[in-house]
């Protein structure tokens, strides 16, 4: 598209299912890149919204509802609100999260249905389609699982393998069943509606092929189908949850997810400049999210209905066929609407080597994040954009998360800004100095620093954000190579002015990092927005030496990032170890209980809190230790099994249970008087059974 004839931008990220939270490959593989182009596009003063929402139709949906004996409408509620309020607290900036079981969907897909029934696009087939006899009816294509023709994988759905990622219909697996009762269906007839798709065919490879700009997987994925020659697709089901096909003779029947879900994104942009011509924000309507409603004074068919609007999909390699293919072709049928310019398909993101699986509990989930790592939406935004699936797939793990948080947000450019901060306080109680005689290395560094931002631009603009990440973290490379070179507090005894001219450029390189890794990592650059009292400039100011002024007063220094220590990272590992022994048990950790005991038995045992004071490694064993514990009725020895487990020194003032009242026995020559009651997994690892808050020694534990 000539950028020149470009007045706005239409940004949607892929709807995600409110069937459960969404988890780090979704992040990776579409939020993140969308709200870096989004807030780049932004900071360059651009007209953009960016859309997205809750897919709430889709069969999934039903599933989870079945499954939790509660109601589809609970369902997506739950998951609406977990996912809305987890992007936000992210940091993802939608101009709205929309959902599509709002009356402003249901209402936009059904007119665009009927649009096209109107303009005769549609054929009416009455084809074979499965039946559950058990459950009395129909089944939708996720009702349906069996083994995927092109993989082998038994566990295929019937319109897509995830093993394999190849789209399918129902009638394709080998050796069916249905969902619902386990019974192998039955094909019986009923009439839907197909989209025409063989009849767009040569429109469509018209329109990929004037994209060859796009990414390789997607423009090779839509070439393989186009090669493959399109089939009509159903665009109905026998389903009663979802959008209601508009006709007389559609009783029982809803539009298509595959339909409707991509319409959500026109339907969200309508609510959106609707609301935002509301004077009053009104707190009684659906719920989404706006930023910035009282500005956004806009015709919503702007965004999709003109040749000067550039329209961007952000989604994972599997909604390939949907956004290039059915999509382009609903919107040709329709014959009002812009087609994507562009759709910048991530790969897929694994996790500790292998892929992640909602159903197997194998996954990061941001909502368990946002808890667990209070403060630190920006080291994940880092490390998933640093290690983006943009051409290939790739692998998370905890000890990378680590080591980049470590070894580049806190040791490059935490370490440059700390210093440059302390440094202006210290020489200059905090006043930035007047920049004097410049030079050839100072130039050096000012010719450098003018190039980075359209480096960064030009990355961002071709989708590579991998390498823009990379550019904003050569800018604090930079600015630590420059005060490493020119060492301020070695001169400032000798040459004061020289410092001046030093610190005076390492702030202005700070500031333009303040700028430049706003789209990646928000929270850290409005942390330095408040150091150094720095607002109101965008992309085009970056680059410059000049955006702050000497004698302006910088705020107090904070630290950016914190190092990551080994136990919070060690805790993440047992999560997914513990999932992996679930996983491998079929879902069943824990063994069968034991024979029922009165309570006698149980009253018989007398259970304290107890303290470690002491602690050894008992000679030529592998597991045992022999362990000093303060009771609080006295003091004794008690040897335990969990050397494989814990270090001496790291237990020590530990506070465990301790059944005191077992009768001593001697064990390798040692009299253990207890048993520290420790909780053991299906893989054989240990764990205290101890106290949550600090304890009295002890106290009777009942």
């Amino acid at each position: 598209m000539d950028n020149s004839k470009i007045k706005r931008y239409t940004v949607t990220a892929a709807l995600p299912y409110t069937n459960g939270p969404v988890h780090i490959g979704h992040l990776a593989g579409v939020y993140i890149p969308a709200d870096i182009y989004a807030r780049y596009l932004r900071s360059n003063k651009r007209d953009v919204k960016f859309i997205c929402g809750s897919d709430e139709n889709g069969v999934p949906i039903t599933l989870k509802a079945k499954r939790e004996g509660i109601t589809p409408q609970e369902v997506v509620d739950k998951y609406h609100k977990i996912i809305g309020d987890s992007f936000k607290e992210f940091g993802v900036s939608f101009d709205i999260y929309h959902r599509t079981s709002s009356q402003t969907h249901h209402q936009t897909a059904s007119d665009f249905f009927k649009k096209l029934y109107d303009k005769g696009v549609f054929t009416e087939e009455i084809t074979e389609q499965y039946y559950d006899p058990t459950a009395k009816q129909f089944l939708a294509d996720r009702y349906i699982t069996g083994t995927c023709p092109k993989c082998g994988n038994e566990n295929a759905y019937g319109d897509q393998c995830e093993n394999c990622g190849s789209t399918l219909n129902a009638t394709d697996l080998i050796n069916p069943k249905s969902t619902l009762s386990g019974d192998k269906p039955i094909l019986k007839e009923t009439k839907n509606w197909f989209l025409p798709l063989d009849q767009y065919e040569e429109r469509l490879r018209t329109y990929i092929e004037s994209h060859k700009e796009w990414r390789p997987n997607v423009y090779g994925q839509c070439q393989s189908w186009l090669n493959a020659g399109l089939q009509p697709r159903a665009m109905t089901r026998d389903l009663d949850w979802g959008v209601r096909v508009p006709l007389r003779d559609a009783e029982g029947k809803v539009l298509y997810v595959w339909f409707d879900a991509p319409i959500g994104y026109i339907s969200a942009t309508k609510e959106l400049c609707n609301y935002a011509k509301l004077d009053v924000w009104n707190p009684k309507a659906e719920e989404y999210y706006i930023n910035n409603y009282e500005s956004d004074k806009c015709g919503w068919e702007e965004y999709w209905k003109s040749d000067e609007t550039k329209l961007v999909h952000f989604i994972g390699k599997d909604n390939i066929v949907f956004h290039c293919i059915i999509f382009p072709a609903m919107l040709m049928a329709h014959g009002e609407y812009t087609l994507a310019d562009n759709v910048p398909a991530n790969e897929f993101l694994n996790l500790e080597g292998q892929k992640i699986s909602t159903s197997k509990n194998w996954a990061v989930w941001l909502n368990e994040y946002l808890r667990e790592f209070e403060g630190k939406q920006d080291v994940l935004r880092y490390v998933l954009t640093a290690t983006a699936p943009e051409t290939k797939d790739n692998d998370f793990t905890w000890k990378d998360f680590q080591a980049r948080n470590n070894n580049e947000l806190v040791a490059i450019l935490g370490n440059f800004v700390n210093r440059v901060v302390v440094l202006t306080h210290k020489y200059f109680n905090g006043v930035i100095p007047t920049c004097m005689e410049i030079t050839a290395v100072d130039q050096a560094v000012i010719d450098e620093l003018a190039d980075y931002p359209g480096k960064i631009a030009a990355s961002i603009e071709n989708y590579r954000f991998r390498e823009a990440l990379a550019e904003v973290m050569n800018v604090a490379r930079l600015g630590n190579k420059y005060l490493a070179e020119t060492e301020p507090w070695k001169l400032i005894k000798t040459d004061e002015d020289r410092v001046r001219t030093i610190l005076h450029l390492s702030l202005q390189i700070a500031a333009n990092v303040q700028i430049l890794i706003e789209p990646f990592l928000p929270f850290t650059a409005e942390k330095l927005m408040k150091m150094l009292q720095n607002g109101g400039h965008d992309w085009d100011d970056a680059g410059s030496v000049s955006l702050l002024k000497r004698g302006h007063q910088i705020g107090e220094g904070v630290l950016l990032f914190e190092k990551i220590e080994d136990a919070e990272i060690d805790f993440q590992i047992e999560k997914l170890n513990q999932s992996k022994a679930s996983n491998a048990a079929g879902s069943v950790v824990a063994t069968p209980a034991k024979e029922n005991i009165n309570f006698d038995d149980f009253s018989a045992m007398d259970i304290r809190v107890a303290t470690i004071v002491a602690a050894e490694k008992v000679e030529k064993t592998k597991k045992l230790l022999k362990l000093t514990v303060n009771t609080g009725i006295d003091e004794r020895t008690v040897v335990s099994g969990i050397a494989e487990y814990y270090k001496p020194e790291d237990i020590v003032g530990k506070q465990v249970s301790m059944i005191v009242n077992l009768a001593p026995r001697e064990i390798k020559g040692i009299l253990s008087q207890g048993m520290i009651l420790m909780a053991e997994n299906s893989e054989g690892k240990l764990t205290f059974v101890a106290p949550v808050e600090k304890f009295q020694e002890g106290s009777i534990i009942k």
